[in-house]
């Protein structure tokens, strides 16, 4: 019995890793900018997918993750006008007749339908087009509705519960990608040695450790312009045995006190424990600290910075999505404060470029 419960987990894993990221992010576009732009998202479904499309349209009006202002998420499965409209008219046109009651142009209707051919969703879909809506389909591999839709999520596969479940997931990580964007906390990231701290190879003693003279207020400017500070830094010492779990917490209590000392605060540290040879996931360049900053601290990694001197930290920031500052050769951490802090100033007119190379060395 376990084995076939194992075996439905991994049929199910398999289909939801196969939903293409790219569909995920346009979806999100879609909503980011109808809500930029005071305008909503109209979700529908039936049954299951009705279930679906109540639960997302209440992560929008309510929350997800973040505390913010409520978002025009609206569903059009209540009970009363469904019944009222398929009783007096057709069952056919029940998302339609309410979509031509509220949906106007700039909006977004969010279509569920497991086969994709749901009739009352696809006059629904093609009414919220004729009105100049916006429309996000999430189907299984089958199916008219994506082939209407401006962005359609697929899970690749008919079989019906494991299309709900993929589109469920796919809804949940579309919910997380527009509260970051539009609610989230901006961040730098900092690298750690030879950016905070002279680098002592593999360093297992707190005595050896000494952040730069320019560091504590630099990050206390950052902390005064409203930015999470987060450090992320690849410690590979762990994994050789040159230093235990102790003595990094020791380094890295001392660099909080310095800091603290110096007006400023460090927000949270992540760090890589792995060889290079061990092939993780979190060893910069690759972006493993970073995603799990951005799920903690609810950041939006548009709105951030990386600070680092080497070509890893800034091909790590490039990957996040952030601006990057590369320190070193003469360039201090108090130029990339100035550097973030004169870039993230509201400009009435932006430049239209912030990766100009030169002295400041901007990226």
């Amino acid at each position: 019995m376990t084995d076939s419960i194992q075996d439905e987990l991994s049929r199910s894993s398999s289909i939801i890793s196969r939903i293409e990221p790219a569909r995920i992010r346009a979806a999100a576009d879609v909503l980011i900018e109808a809500f930029k732009n005071g305008n909503q998202a109209i979700f529908m479904g039936n049954g299951g997918s009705s279930a679906d499309a109540q639960h997302i349209a209440a992560e929008f009006s309510g929350r997800y993750l973040v505390d913010r202002p409520a978002l025009p998420g609206v569903c059009l499965s209540n009970i009363a006008p469904v019944t009222a409209i398929g009783n007096d008219y057709s069952f056919s046109i029940v998302f339609k007749r309410q979509i031509e009651a509220i949906c106007r142009r700039g909006d977004v209707a969010v279509c569920y339908s497991t086969s994709g051919n749901s009739e009352n969703v696809i006059l629904a879909a093609e009414e919220a087009h004729a009105r100049g809506a916006k429309v996000i389909s999430f189907t299984g591999d089958c199916g008219k509705l994506r082939d209407i839709a401006d962005v359609a999520v697929i899970i690749p596969t008919k079989e019906t519960p494991r299309v709900q479940e993929g589109y469920l997931c796919a809804s949940h990580i579309v919910c997380g990608i527009v509260e970051r964007e539009l609610f989230g906390s901006r961040a730098v990231f900092v690298d750690r040695d030879d950016t905070l701290a002279p680098n002592v190879p593999y360093c297992s003693d707190p005595d050896l450790f000494v952040p730069y003279d320019d560091v504590p207020r630099g990050i206390a400017r950052l902390k005064e312009a409203g930015f999470l500070v987060i450090v992320v830094t690849n410690q590979s010492g762990l994994g050789r045995g040159y230093f235990d779990e102790h003595t990094l917490s020791s380094i890295h209590s001392k660099l909080f006190k310095v800091v603290e000392a110096g007006g400023g605060r460090i927000d949270d540290v992540f760090y890589c424990p792995h060889r290079p040879d061990e092939g993780c996931g979190c060893r910069k360049p690759r972006t493993g600290m970073g995603a799990a900053a951005v799920r903690k601290h609810s950041i939006n990694p548009f709105q951030s910075y990386m600070v680092g001197d080497s070509d890893a930290d800034m091909e790590f920031g490039r990957h996040m999505g952030c601006k990057t500052f590369r320190v070193g050769k003469g360039v201090t951490f108090s130029d990339a404060v100035d550097f973030i802090l004169d870039d993230a100033r509201p400009r009435r007119h932006p430049s239209s470029s912030w990766r100009a190379e030169g002295s400041r060395r901007g990226e």
